[in-house]
């Protein structure tokens, strides 16, 4: 048997990497070891401007040729890594040795003691997970699930007004707005996006650890605390003071649950979708020369909400165990959270592709009023809540008589389907007001909506 070059083992790395491409600039080995380069550098600068361990400061020219060994970073540095790594065995070592090399070319000698000086390597570490899961969630997946979000409360706007009938339980049940029914959906995810916006980012600078012992015996007189906190804000996250050897990585397990709560409530929408359009009220718009199926010629499945299904289940079985994982570390460190971490940009690839998915299978159906019409028209029992309501506050009003509503409803509607004709004489011989009479008769299926439309305007 011939044997396959190299081929990717992940379907995102394969077959699904023109949707998740963009996570790989911030959630590969790649953009974990650019961020660890940015951090040794910034720890340099850090250094030098405050003249720290004898030290004096950088031109700003010297500074600029620093912070491009991060900002230019590519695949010459990749490389240089692989080769390095290869015999260091250690990821964190290979980049200090990098950064080591680049000051050599650089002229830079004189400060390549300072590189990692009083550093661990989870300090390193820790801060680039930060930087690095921040930059996709904020660059990239947040971006994503907004554009879904606008589709949807398009969609809401749009179809406010669309009377459809509602099933509880799979059944004909009290008629809603297409409109109002996406707007649920909207409300969910926007306050779960603005949770995870307001997610922290949560780094630690504190040595081996988490005491700052090394620290203190190199420099008693720093206020080491101080600048743990100026130096790990100054990279745009949150100061964690107590720590172990890594940071904890509450704040991961706190992102990943909001993430894996945004992934089920999409996973709501994309049930829901596939269902309305297997029971034709919406109707897909052909994709020119895509095929629906092997044999039957006419098929247009919905897959995209297929497939968004399953990867939001598998976005969200990998940041569940992420989040489980995560919070875990025997005494002051074990090295479970090393490998754990390296499936991040898995989960996030999953669940960015269930939103491409999403985003196209939304774009990619036409809602059929005719067919919602139909719908109502043939289910005029489910007026029965509105009519024993009615005469319930006739009763109580002293505009009837009639004992039990509830049950002569249910003797009438429960397990048939009535028409028009028989719900306006069953009204006619009520015993209630006139006024009240007659809003019963004038009412359809199709108008009993309650304030479904004026409901849309609580949109976010």
């Amino acid at each position: 048997m011939t044997e396959f070059p190299a081929q990717p083992l992940s379907p995102l790395d394969g077959r699904y990497r023109p949707a998740v491409t963009a996570l790989g600039e911030y959630l590969s080995e790649a953009g974990l070891n650019r961020a660890r380069v940015q951090v040794e550098v910034e720890w340099l600068v850090y250094l030098t401007e405050h003249s720290m361990f004898g030290s004096s400061p950088l031109t700003p020219a010297e500074i600029e040729q620093l912070r491009a060994l991060y900002l230019d970073f590519g695949q010459a540095d990749i490389d240089w890594l692989a080769e390095k790594e290869a015999v260091t065995r250690h990821d964190v070592k290979a980049v200090e040795y990098l950064v080591r090399h680049r000051l050599s070319e650089l002229g830079l000698d004189r400060i390549a003691e300072l590189t990692h000086i009083a550093c661990t390597s989870e300090d390193i570490n820790n801060l680039s997970y930060a930087l690095t899961v921040s930059q996709a969630v904020r660059a990239i997946w947040l971006p994503k699930l907004r554009l879904v979000l606008d589709s949807l409360r398009t969609k809401a706007v749009d179809f406010r007004a669309v009377p459809m009938l509602a099933r509880t339980h799979g059944q004909p049940a009290t008629p809603t707005t297409m409109g109002r029914e996406l707007a649920v959906t909207v409300y969910r995810l926007e306050r779960i996006a603005l949770q995870i916006e307001a997610n922290e980012y949560l780094g630690k600078f504190s040595g081996a650890t988490g005491t700052f012992a090394a620290h203190v015996v190199a420099d008693p007189d720093a206020d080491w605390p101080a600048i743990s906190r100026e130096f790990v804000e100054g990279l745009g996250l949150d100061w964690n003071p107590l720590t172990t050897q890594i940071e904890s990585h509450d704040w991961q397990a706190e992102l990943y649950g909001k993430i894996s709560h945004a992934n089920r409530v999409l996973h709501n929408l994309a049930t829901d979708m596939w269902t309305y359009i297997s029971i034709g009220y919406f109707r897909q718009i052909p994709v020119a020369g895509a095929t629906g199926s092997s044999t039957m010629p006419h098929k247009v499945n919905p897959i995209r909400f297929e497939n968004a299904e399953a990867n939001l289940e598998l976005s969200s079985a990998i940041l569940d165990s992420l989040a489980a994982t995560l919070v875990t570390s025997r005494l002051q460190r074990d090295l479970t959270d090393s490998s754990a971490q390296r499936n991040i940009g898995v989960g996030f690839g999953h669940s960015l592709l269930a939103l491409d998915n999403i985003l196209g299978g939304l774009g990619q159906i036409d809602l059929a009023e005719d067919v919602l019409a139909a719908d109502l028209d043939h289910n005029w029992e489910v007026l029965a809540e509105a009519i024993q309501t009615v005469i319930r506050a006739e009763v109580t009003a002293g505009r009837s008589s009639i004992e039990d509503p509830y049950a002569l409803l249910k003797e009438l509607t429960r397990g048939k389907r009535l028409g028009q004709a028989e719900l306006v004489e069953f009204v006619s011989r009520l015993d209630i007001g006139d006024a009240a009479k007659q809003r019963l008769l004038e009412l359809t299926p199709a108008t009993y909506l309650g304030l479904s439309d004026d409901l849309v305007d609580y949109l976010p």
